[in-house]
């Protein structure tokens, strides 16, 4: 079973930034996605960001271009999420995940479903 763990998340103004770290027990799955989401309170979780195993793919909600890069180390079983110039409305707990089987063309990066393993979460709150 592999394991996920986030680390990274704190208090911060806007305008701030913050790097999320996400860091696997064990490589998921050869040619795997890795994506992060988050949720915000009272709201559904949602689609942050997301990359393959060699990077070629990497995709982003709208709300986040251009303001979080999403980036891994493959050799530390580590995926990243730089996050710059944050606004209130990225508060939220952000969540790691992994596919658990090779991506696809088929597969949906966006869908937290594609997603086998689920970190715990880690709080990021944008204060004014």
């Amino acid at each position: 079973q592999v394991q996920l763990v986030e680390s990274g998340g704190g208090l911060v103004q806007t305008g701030g930034s913050l790097r999320l770290s996400c860091a696997a027990s064990e490589r998921p799955y050869s040619n795997n996605a890795m994506g992060w989401f988050r949720q915000a309170p009272g709201k559904e979780r949602e689609f942050v960001a997301a990359i393959t195993w060699s990077a070629a793919n990497i995709y982003y909600v709208d709300s986040v271009k251009g303001r979080f890069t999403i980036s891994r180390d493959n050799a530390k079983n580590t995926v990243y999420l730089q996050m710059n110039n944050l606004k209130l409305e990225d508060t939220a707990v952000y969540y790691c995940a992994a596919s658990g089987s090779a991506v696809t063309p088929r597969f949906k990066f966006n869908v937290e479903g594609e997603y086998r393993y689920w970190g715990q979460g880690t709080q990021v709150t944008v204060s004014s």
